[in-house]
């Protein structure tokens, strides 16, 4: 098991792999169609945005994170 204190890098990992591989499978198919080596296609697409994905999460979701508690009502103090 991983601990605790790396959970957000896990996370990242996760997220961005699973965004990149929708996001590059639909980019490749718009562009190849379903071409015979469409796997092949998709798989280079997707190994080579989700090197650019993983830093991207790192840096953008902390940002997003404080835009989003910017946008929330925070509930009352009770």
């Amino acid at each position: 098991m991983i601990p605790a204190r790396y959970a957000h890098l896990l996370f990242s990992l996760i997220l961005s792999g699973i965004m990149s591989l929708l996001v590059s499978g639909v980019a490749t198919f718009r562009a190849a169609g379903m071409a015979e080596d469409f796997l092949a296609l998709w798989g280079s697409s997707w190994i080579s945005s989700w090197i650019l994905a993983y830093p991207s999460v790192l840096i953008v979701a902390p940002i997003a994170r404080r835009v989003t508690n910017l946008l929330v009502r925070q509930p009352a103090a009770q």
